[in-house]
């Protein structure tokens, strides 16, 4: 097959969308497909709106000798006009990560990013959705999908060196026979979406011998949250409580979900979250926000938590009960572990997405 596949930026960015990507285009160039990246440039969601009239953009996708353009679906602004002038050079079909009017906006632009994203979803041909609750949220937004090809192929967590059953289940047993400080993990770039501010504001009202926090994540997204969050730290005196990580490699991140007892992403809302299936694989109970796909993981005082992301109350008290009881920490990290061993690999969506892609256009 000749497929394109169109983002904004660079296919290394550090997030969960571009690793699926990055994920499937590997496994597709394997399996013998020519994969052609075209990169829009980041600029603001107002400039993006202006692509839609480039008229050097449209030659260049016009011309894009491709059976399907896949389109990440966060270039949604770029294409929402353009795509009705490429409907006949080729098929498009969307990868749909979550939807920007998921998220929290000021309530007079809602009205806005939502019509503009729904035209948007009406010009695919077909859909790869991440989750269960990622169609559902396009269903809701475009109408009923229909015959429309579509395949929900999850992300996995095997990039890193995930252990083994003997080796996660080692650790496990060790975070049980542990004592000391509740050891929290956040990995999440820094922006207010992944809820850092409402953990720190949870953890300061918890005994500052109970815990420690490890934060990996990028902090340059957004410099004005992330100058928040430190200010946030000093004001509450936490400042030997918290270790800012910054970006770290696959090796170093493996090692934080290695040394973890928890992860504690609290976000507002995740399309899927592949940092939650990330700490399962290291047998960690993971707390995460109950908006979004955050369910389609982690079952409640199973293998974790789903909160509120302002309930400092709420992530306060799991926490505390997992500081003061690790048999409980255990029982939830083996329970993780067995959600992880059940989930598809990454070769495994590739595969379902690549036959989709091979039977439908």
């Amino acid at each position: 097959m000749r497929i394109g596949l169109l983002i904004y930026g660079s296919p290394d960015t550090l997030s969960g969308g571009y690793l699926y990507d990055r994920k499937l285009v590997e496994y597709l160039r394997e399996a013998g497909d020519s994969v052609e990246i075209v990169s829009l440039p980041w600029r603001n969601y107002t400039a993006h709106l202006t692509d839609n009239f480039s008229a050097r953009l449209y030659r260049r996708l016009r011309d894009l000798r491709v059976d399907v353009l896949l389109q990440d679906e966060l270039n949604h602004p770029s294409l929402a006009l353009l795509n009705r002038r490429l409907r006949r050079r080729y098929r498009m079909v969307g990868i749909v990560h979550h939807l920007r009017s998921n998220e929290r906006h000021p309530r007079w632009l809602l009205p806005l990013y939502r019509a503009i994203e729904r035209s948007y979803l009406r010009t695919l041909d077909g859909f790869i959705f991440n989750s269960r609750t990622t169609r559902q949220a396009v269903e809701a937004l475009r109408g009923e999908i229909g015959a429309l090809p579509s395949v929900i192929a999850y992300p996995a967590a095997d990039h890193l060196a995930v252990p083994d059953d003997g080796a996660a289940a080692e650790l496990v047993r060790a975070r049980e026979d542990s004592s000391g400080p509740l050891r929290v993990l956040f990995v999440g770039n820094l922006i207010p979406r992944k809820g850092l501010h409402h953990l720190l504001a949870a953890l300061s009202r918890l005994p500052p011998s109970d815990w420690q926090l490890n934060v990996v994540g990028d902090d340059t997204v957004d410099w004005g949250y992330s100058a928040g969050l430190r200010r946030q730290i000093a004001a509450g005196g936490l400042e030997d409580n918290i270790c800012l990580r910054g970006r770290v490699s696959d090796r170093e991140l493996a090692q934080e979900y290695r040394a973890a007892h928890v992860l504690a992403v609290p976000s507002s809302y995740e399309g899927f979250g592949i940092v939650y299936l990330e700490g399962m694989a290291y047998g960690l109970p993971v707390l995460a926000g109950v908006q979004g796909a955050g369910g389609e993981l982690v079952r409640p005082d199973v293998n974790g938590f789903l909160v509120e992301p302002g309930d400092a109350h709420g992530i306060a008290g799991h926490l505390s009960a997992l500081a003061g009881d690790r048999r409980r920490l255990a029982v939830l990290g083996r329970n993780a572990r067995r959600r992880f061993d059940s989930h598809p690999l990454w070769a495994d969506s590739a595969a379902a997405v690549r036959q989709f892609l091979a039977s439908s256009f």
